[in-house]
């Protein structure tokens, strides 16, 4: 049997395609690979999920419930924090990464073929992004999975996620990030989302503003899909803090599911739940209630990196709030869930963000700011980030470490002296690279080619993580 290379080396090949942040509207590579691979994405039931924040968190509940009935179910999710495996999940685990290796090999020359047509043609390769999205399917095909719950990466319409016919489209709270690509309205943005919407499937729709619900209802009516809107056909009827977590009364079309535990924090989190909960009644028993046994699994529910403690004594809370949306979800959370009698903030966003937006909402709830930068070349300057601080915060509480490193073993000996905790923030790999600092990981699994950002297809992997002469200490 040939020696097959290992998964550091095959990420590696991967991150040599081209950047992910050229994206260019078109399905048709993805659609060529689907094709020379007898489509096997068209094997499983389909799940998609899209929305501006909350899509990881709520792909994870719904893989929970699936799994919780005993069927097989594949996820895919983006970006992942350590490693790639985590994007491809089977039966609740990141693909094996060997098994990740083998179906690489298994795709790669239909990878290479299309590669070639489309130079050929004058176009572009395979991105990143699309030829893990091949694997992802190829992946589900041969484990082989019931359903698929399938994570966008940025919009709908052209995402390379969306050459599946979708069971069930979710829509998770619509708002303004990557303008650039998706629109300067949240309007704009959904119309773009609502290209997942298949015909005649149904559609969960989480909570939206009246012109954004407007116009996904408008996309539900052209393909002929059965909308479920929050607040209307389901809703979350009440909810108490909890230890570990929070307590759900929801509402569905089905029925009602009483005192649920969430093992997550946060009201957009129960929001999320009741999403989720929607999903798969939509999709496994129609009018009918699920048993609350399996309801009751959502006291299992993960989201890594999405208010996680990944520390105690003191207490440090990793967030991926990368838009101002998502800061504002973790200020109430923050303020509802953790009393700390100090909060240090460290702060680390991409050049390319809306800075001010996303400090803004964290004013009252931190009562200072280390900003730092990030192992992204697109991390803004810290000085930059710095300076917006000093507004909100005065510039008394507000320092700069030139690396995320030195900006955590800061926070850490402040929150020691004061007795409070600590929030890392700004972005998905903010959060990434403070995992590696802080959590002890498996060294065979651990991924030092993490792409940056918070909706897939809007990276440049094409970097290290860290220079190899300046791999920072854990503080």
């Amino acid at each position: 049997m040939t020696d097959l290379p290992d998964l550091p080396d095959v990420h590696e090949e991967l991150l040599a395609r081209m950047p992910e942040h050229r994206v260019v509207p078109t399905l048709a590579r993805v659609q060529r690979v689907m094709e020379l691979l007898g489509d096997p994405q068209q094997g499983p039931r389909v799940v998609q999920v899209t929305g501006t924040n909350g899509k990881t968190s709520t792909a994870r509940m719904i893989e929970t419930l699936l799994q919780a009935t005993g069927l097989r179910v594949g996820t895919y999710t983006s970006p992942h924090l350590e490693s790639v495996a985590e994007r491809i999940r089977i039966d609740g685990a990141p693909l094996d990464p060997q098994r990740f290796v083998e179906v690489y090999e298994d795709i790669r020359p239909i990878l290479a073929l299309v590669d070639s047509e489309q130079e050929v043609q004058g176009e572009q390769p395979l991105t990143y992004f699309e030829a893990l999205v091949c694997l992802a399917y190829a992946a589900f095909a041969d484990a082989p999975v019931d359903v698929a719950v399938v994570e966008v990466g940025m919009g709908g319409t052209w995402d390379a996620t969306n050459v599946v016919t979708c069971d069930v489209a979710v829509f998770t709270p619509v708002a303004v990030d990557h303008a650039e690509y998706l629109g300067t309205t949240p309007e704009q943005i959904a119309a773009e989302k609502a290209g997942i919407i298949s015909d005649g499937a149904i559609a969960v729709i989480g909570p939206q503003t009246p012109g954004v619900l407007d116009v996904l209802l408008g996309a539900c009516a052209r393909a002929g899909a059965q909308p479920r809107v929050f607040g209307r056909d389901f809703d979350l009827v009440s909810r108490t803090v909890a230890v570990g977590g929070q307590i759900l009364d929801l509402r569905t079309v089905s029925g009602a599911y009483n005192e649920v535990f969430l093992s997550l924090h946060g009201e957009h989190q129960a929001d999320n739940a009741a999403v989720a909960v929607a999903a798969v009644e939509a999709l496994l028993v129609g009018d009918e209630a699920l048993d609350t046994a399996l309801v009751d699994a959502l006291g299992s529910a993960t989201s890594p990196g999405r208010l996680e403690a990944v520390r105690r004594d003191p207490t440090v809370l990793l967030d991926a709030a990368h838009n101002p949306a998502g800061a504002a979800a973790l200020a109430a959370a923050l303020r509802e869930s953790f009393t700390f009698l100090d909060t240090t903030l460290v702060v680390a966003v991409m050049a390319d963000k809306d800075i001010p937006g996303i400090l803004e909402p964290l004013r009252d709830v931190a009562d200072r700011v280390i900003v730092t930068r990030n192992s992204q070349p697109r991390s803004a300057s810290p000085q930059v980030v710095a300076d917006i601080a000093a507004g909100l915060w005065g510039e008394g509480a507000v320092t700069v470490e030139p690396d995320l490193a030195g900006a955590l073993a800061a926070a850490l000996q402040v929150a020691e002296q004061s007795g409070g905790g600590v929030v890392v923030t700004g972005s998905v790999m903010t959060v990434a690279d403070a995992r590696a600092l802080l959590v002890s990981a498996d060294p065979g699994g651990a991924d030092p080619y993490a792409p940056d950002d918070e909706e897939a297809e809007d990276v440049d992997p094409d970097y290290p993580q860290y220079p190899d002469d300046q791999e920072p200490e854990l503080p």
